[in-house]
């Protein structure tokens, strides 16, 4: 099982872009701190790339930026290339499957928002019309008991 759940703070703003097939994809990353501090006193810190395709792009690109607090939720996905000396290398990303956004608002004209989680399928269209309770009916009870 490949899978990977990290809380951090954005370290840049997140860069969006599309695939030449039209796919949106969002790449970011960010500084998680080590649950412990180093024998000097210090807290240890580690960096991930992630990686966010489609909708989830889109919203990731569309309501954080550098500095944001997110939960990410994915699997680590391990990729080899060559450096511009020729050296092979490894990168190790993040493919997120859910980010959640933990930076509420602020006020003022900030982008941040509070919403519980910005999986695509589970955000709602701005042009989808609320949805309303249904009204309670009255109940006549005539006393008798049914069994």
């Amino acid at each position: 099982m490949n899978k990977v759940f990290l809380i951090g703070n954005l370290t840049r703003d997140p860069e969006l872009t599309e695939t030449a097939g039209g796919v949106s994809v969002c790449h970011f990353a960010i500084a998680v701190n080590r649950s412990y501090t180093a024998q000097d006193g210090e807290r240890q810190t580690d960096f991930f790339n992630v990686t966010a395709w489609r909708g989830l792009a889109d919203t990731v690109a569309k309501y954080v930026k550098k500095g944001s607090k997110v939960a990410v939720s994915g699997s680590i996905q391990i990729r080899n290339y060559e450096d511009n000396q020729g050296n092979r290398r490894t990168a190790v990303d993040v493919i997120a499957q859910d980010v959640e956004f933990l930076t509420t608002k602020t006020g003022g004209g900030d982008d941040f928002y509070d919403a519980p989680s910005s999986n695509a399928s589970e955000q709602r269209s701005a042009n989808a019309p609320a949805k309303r309770k249904p009204a309670l009916e009255t109940f006549d009870d005539d006393g008798d008991i049914p069994f």
